[in-house]
């Protein structure tokens, strides 16, 4: 049986600050996505998805659940290196075919490209992952650029509309969109104003895509997790957040990117074929509402 206290804990020694998104090997403990624990069971056998946010943290382990449970997946990433080519390598490994596209989701054209490469690898769409995100911290509103918000909301919510209207003429009945929102987007931190907003949108567009698309037989649902040690926290928080990063929930700990991504696979599955508009709280513990 597994004991959650073999997994690391606050507090964390300091991390070396690189740019945002981060880099995975340099993380100290490094993120566990499952590498050596998540075992398949065809849950997702021939299906096909696109992940974007899919070279580390909670997306890399989604890549590795899903091709594991039988899916060939596309990653969509920010910018070329290493942790897109170990994501490709995990996908490739467990068997299943990997695309690989680099890019930004917050130009509209990117966004049709993914899945325009999507459709020409694999033929359909039948699971898209809208994971990516960008956050940074502020204390103050005046700290915040205009510039700044714009691309934050470009990045987190505009990205899912263009990325999802691509893909659904692209759906068959039974496919599914997963949103990753947050913990952020009901209790928000002060310090991450714009990227708590846009996760309070998603849940929003999350409810209403549902309804929309229900008729087409494609399932919405979003996931919330926090808080997670991905190499975004690192990247885009202050030292001291770092180190005690996870100990303000239950658990006192934050959640490794490994036990978020069984909740994507349930409901990427044909097994969650009633579930549509849901949001799953993956939080240590801290309740949403």
């Amino acid at each position: 049986m597994a004991d959650d206290r073999d997994l690391p804990q606050p507090p964390f020694e300091a991390q070396e600050k690189i740019a945002p998104p981060g880099l995975t090997r340099e993380m100290h403990p490094r993120p566990d996505h499952g590498e050596e624990t998540y075992r398949g069971s065809g849950r997702l056998e021939g299906k096909a998805a696109i992940i974007t946010g899919a070279d580390s943290g909670i997306g890399r382990a989604v890549a590795l659940a899903f091709a594991r449970e039988g899916a060939d997946v596309l990653i969509s990433y920010l910018e070329e290196h290493e942790d897109a080519e170990e994501t490709r390598r995990l996908v490739e490994d467990a068997g299943r075919k990997a695309v690989v596209v680099a890019g930004d989701i917050s130009e509209p054209a990117h966004c049709r490209a993914i899945v325009q490469q999507a459709v020409e690898a694999f033929g359909r769409v039948d699971v898209l992952v809208n994971n990516a995100a960008h956050q940074m911290t502020y204390e103050a509103i005046d700290e915040l650029s205009d510039e700044e918000w714009d691309y934050t909301f470009r990045t987190n919510i505009h990205a899912m509309f263009w990325l999802t209207k691509a893909a659904v003429p692209h759906m068959p009945r039974g496919a599914a969109i997963i949103n990753t929102t947050s913990v952020q987007a009901d209790t928000p931190s002060p310090q991450l104003l714009a990227y708590a907003t846009t996760k309070g949108a998603i849940q929003n567009f999350t409810a209403g895509l549902a309804q929309m698309l229900a008729e087409k037989g494609v399932r919405v649902n979003c996931v919330a997790p926090g808080p997670i040690w991905t190499p975004l926290i690192p990247a885009t928080m202050p030292p001291e957040k770092v180190k005690s990063f996870g100990e303000q929930v239950p658990m006192q700990r934050p959640g490794q990117p490994k036990e978020c991504a069984p909740v994507y696979v349930m409901l990427a599955s044909d097994e969650a074929s009633y579930v549509s508009g849901a949001t799953v709280a993956v939080t240590g513990g801290k309740p949403i509402l």
